[in-house]
């Protein structure tokens, strides 16, 4: 796929970027932006040499939501079709193998706190913002509440849906809807830095962590340890999990093999 709406780079140590490329608009979400967001993903999912996958944005915020350019004039059917193309790339995140980390600076706000929130894992400036804002110009943000809700839980996630209000990087932590928050000058070195660790972990151990989790954040209480023990023992069949505790006895690092 050609990318113009956002930048791709697979760089050293088995991470990759994803760089929103709307500057001008705050990185708003339009079609293009959506379709080529999904692609990335996909494309990077699928790429042996990445393990995980950053996505920040490009000039002054991180993403504003969705362009509100492309809302008039649909048909219902037509609405319900053009929002589920915003928010493929949110819900792909949980089918994905690798790991995906937010690094948010300026404003998340409507789709790009969904974003955020849906991104496995999340890295904010200081000085960021984020907010549910849709109910301010009387739309609203029932996408993007999914994840957040799933990170905050359902009080917290009503009051950011129904209120519309921005709330500051701390906050954000203090809900659990990201895991640190670092200075806005040190936020791309930690970030990057933060990415690379978790590289170094064998990619086979990581991919069915996440896997598993997902799968089983729905079910019940008995059934999550169920599928949790199946994919720890395949896990432990893996040559990967054999390299590891070898290189633990050993006092070495591991050399993954990723099978």
């Amino acid at each position: 796929m050609k990318y113009e709406r956002v930048i791709v780079e697979t760089g050293q140590n088995h991470v990759a970027e994803i760089t929103l490329n709307r500057p001008e608009h705050m990185n708003t979400f339009d079609s293009a932006l959506a379709e080529q967001l999904y692609g990335a993903l996909q494309e990077l999912d699928a790429d042996r040499n990445v393990r995980v996958i950053l996505i920040k944005g490009s000039g002054k915020a991180f993403c504003a939501g969705i362009d509100v350019n492309e809302l008039s004039g649909k048909t219902a059917m037509e609405y319900q079709q053009w929002i589920e193309r915003m928010e493929r790339p949110l819900l792909s995140i949980s089918k994905m193998k690798k790991p995906v980390i937010a690094q948010v600076h300026g404003v998340a706000a409507a789709n790009g706190m969904g974003l955020v929130a849906a991104a496995d894992l999340a890295i904010a400036s200081e000085t960021a913002r984020m907010g549910l804002t849709a109910i301010n110009v009387g739309l609203n943000c029932v996408g993007p509440v999914v994840p957040v809700a799933r990170s905050v839980g359902r009080k917290k996630a009503l009051e950011l849906l129904l209120y519309g209000n921005l709330i500051t990087a701390p906050e954000a932590l203090a809900m659990g809807l990201i895991n640190r928050v670092v200075a806005e000058a040190e936020l791309e070195q930690e970030a990057r830095a933060w990415a690379e660790t978790l590289a170094q972990k064998s990619p086979i151990a990581v991919q069915i962590a996440k896997s598993g989790y997902y799968s089983s954040e729905d079910m019940d209480y008995e059934r999550q340890f169920a599928l949790m023990n199946e994919a720890f023992a395949r896990l432990c069949t893996t040559d990967d999990a054999k390299e590891g505790v070898k290189a633990f006895f050993d006092k070495r690092k591991p050399v993954w093999q990723e099978k």
